[in-house]
């Protein structure tokens, strides 16, 4: 069996700014891309409608905001991700290239829109995430709440949520929970160890967790759904004991991908792990009961997600 190198995280306690105004910030050093990371770019204008709709619509995408490697691939199937919320979050993640600081306004018509813009693409599953919403009183569920119904209302799809981890508003799961997603999505990212490196300050391993399990209290039917970033230094056994916390609180899906740098001052990649690992640790995540499992370097949160949603 394949065994993931058991490596220390560099510098983890000095590089971890618990005062949440920044965090490890290390200059992106080229390096050449593993053979399996390397992806020709369609040719031709085959994203065009796709990202035409979305402009004339004045809709995110987490797609366009996080650089996702898959963008091109799904904006040529008529798919993307909609992000919520405005385009600017309030945590400063390390790995994430969404941009930070101070959001704009809420608009009201978004989650119209968003429906709009599924029904005109011809979606049959829907996936709606968002940037992280600190300022706000509810940290955006109604948002989440009103643009679940729009998008029900409008196509009659499936629909699968991504949501930031509310920790700061402890009764705002409740409302998203009430809109009744078909899958209802939250990131674990990394393992506890790289917590707050990885995801800042406010982050709390124990919580999410906890907001995965509140969600099957509430609403049994709901899918939840998490994922992890790999080649961030994890051990074998963190990551393996990451999949057996999930499966303890219920957790029916997982996705794991490679992280990739997406520019200057984010987290360095400390390791690119080869696609055989990744059919190893699918194998072992089906073995720990998960119902649905999609393991690669590519894989997203939402890549193909309507064939992970579907039953």
């Amino acid at each position: 069996m394949a065994q993931l190198p058991v490596v220390s995280s560099p510098s983890s306690d000095a590089s971890c700014d618990h005062s949440g105004e920044s965090l490890l910030s290390e200059p992106l050093i080229p390096r050449r891309l593993p053979s399996w990371l390397r992806r020709d770019i369609p040719k031709g204008n085959v994203g065009n409608f796709t990202a035409g709709l979305l402009e004339e619509l004045k809709l995110e995408t987490v797609c366009d905001n996080a650089k996702c490697p898959n963008r091109m691939e799904c904006y040529s199937q008529k798919t993307a991700t909609f992000m919520i919320l405005g385009n600017v979050c309030t945590r400063p993640c390390g790995f994430c290239a969404v941009a930070r600081g101070k959001p704009e306004r809420l608009e009201a018509d978004e989650p119209q829109r968003v429906a709009q813009a599924a029904r005109r693409l011809g979606l049959r599953h829907v996936v709606i995430t968002s940037v992280t919403r600190d300022d706000l009183p509810d940290g955006g569920a109604e948002h989440f709440y009103e643009s679940v119904l729009a998008v029900r209302r409008e196509t009659g799809a499936t629909i699968e949520v991504l949501t930031p981890d509310f920790i700061q508003h402890r009764h705002a799961l409740d409302r998203v929970v009430a809109a009744a997603p078909e899958v209802f999505n939250h990131n674990m990212e990394t393992v506890p160890r790289l917590y707050r490196r990885v995801r800042g300050p406010k982050s709390d391993y124990r919580w999410t967790l906890e907001l995965l399990l509140r969600v099957k209290q509430l609403n049994p039917v709901i899918k939840t759904k998490s994922g992890l970033m790999l080649g961030l230094s994890e051990t074998r056994d963190e990551l393996l004991e990451c999949l057996a916390d999930l499966r303890r609180v219920g957790c029916d899906y997982l996705t794991l991908g490679q992280y990739l740098q997406p520019g200057a001052g984010y987290l360095p990649v400390d390791r690119y792990v080869p696609p055989d690992e990744f059919d190893e640790l699918a194998k072992i995540a089906k073995h720990l009961g998960f119902s649905k499992v999609a393991s690669g370097p590519f894989v997203r949160s939402s890549y193909h997600a309507k064939e992970m949603a579907g039953e």
